[in-house]
């Protein structure tokens, strides 16, 4: 960008995190090959840059209403928000957010002319959870539901359309209850891990989220309680990968991705001994990189050896 410099706008965009996405949707792109050989090239390219624009626009968007909803408490308004640390003019952040949503949505309208109703309803949805994630009266991000609509936006909506771009013209595919239940079921490693991540910022913030008026899951449940869940559905997640190799959903090569959770269960723990931002919520960001990349790798030698 040449308004802000790229590690500012790196920050805004929290480029670090885009694993969250990208994932999804290259094993959304390999479940589609491995099923069916369906492969549509021109549209599943022009998805990813609206996806990755999208995605910007949503953290530009969330750091955009974190600033501007943190009235009376200046010290994170100062010292935590990008914007106000690096005194970041707030109308050229808004419309830097506007034009990256406005460029996605035209280049996903243009897809769904090409592929179908079904596109522009998930699209819809994800529009709609990226812009009240953080804005609008009531913003999701404030309440105990973030960690649902984030891990299932970003864990299966994402993964969802990757694979429909790619079969949706294949006339041996059938979009039912099944297509859409296995997709979920093959997805919920990736769902529970992107969940677990917000939930752990949650944790690690709960005093600052308190003092922000938000009531997070956390908020609610308490901060033991938090950390039973986030290694519960760490399990969850690892259970689901199990019964979709079984179900023949996901290639048997997928369970090389249990060759890592020794490297989960040690970082998940050491965040929950001791769950502070910039000292053990990194390990559970790395978890996420992690199982996100060891399940990609793993998808890809199951494509090839279709084992």
């Amino acid at each position: 960008m040449i308004f802000l410099k790229p590690s500012v706008f790196f920050e805004l965009v929290e480029i670090k995190a885009k694993t969250a996405s990208i994932f999804p949707f290259i094993m959304g792109t390999l479940y589609s090959y491995y099923h069916w050989h369906s492969i549509n090239a021109l549209d599943l390219i022009l998805f990813f840059i609206a996806m990755f624009l999208f995605n910007m626009a949503v953290d530009i968007n969330d750091n955009y209403w974190d600033y501007k909803n943190a009235t009376g408490v200046e010290s994170f308004r100062r010292d935590t928000n990008v914007i106000g640390v690096n005194h970041l003019n707030i109308h050229l952040i808004g419309w830097i957010d506007f034009s990256f949503t406005a460029i996605a949505a035209i280049i996903g309208l243009f897809i769904v002319s090409r592929t179908g109703w079904p596109l522009l309803f998930l699209g819809l949805f994800s529009f709609a959870v990226g812009f009240f994630y953080a804005g609008g009266p009531w913003p999701i991000n404030r309440g105990p539901l973030g960690e649902l609509f984030s891990g299932f936006t970003m864990g299966y909506v994402i993964y969802l359309i990757a694979i429909y771009i790619n079969v949706v013209n294949n006339p041996i595919v059938i979009l039912d209850a099944k297509f859409y239940g296995d997709a979920l079921l093959s997805s919920l490693l990736t769902v529970f891990s992107i969940s677990n991540l917000l939930l752990a910022n949650n944790i690690a913030d709960q005093k600052e989220d308190i003092n922000l008026g938000r009531k997070t899951l956390v908020y609610y449940l308490g901060k033991a309680n938090a950390i039973f869940i986030l290694k519960s559905l760490y399990v969850l997640g690892y259970l689901a990968l199990v019964c979709s190799v079984i179900l023949g959903i996901l290639p048997k090569m997928m369970l090389l991705t249990f060759l890592i959770t020794p490297i989960v269960y040690k970082n998940a723990k050491a965040f929950s001994k001791n769950p502070i931002k910039k000292k053990t919520f990194p390990l559970i960001i790395k978890n996420l990189l992690l199982i996100t990349l060891t399940e990609t790798v793993a998808f890809i030698l199951g494509v090839i050896f279709n084992f």
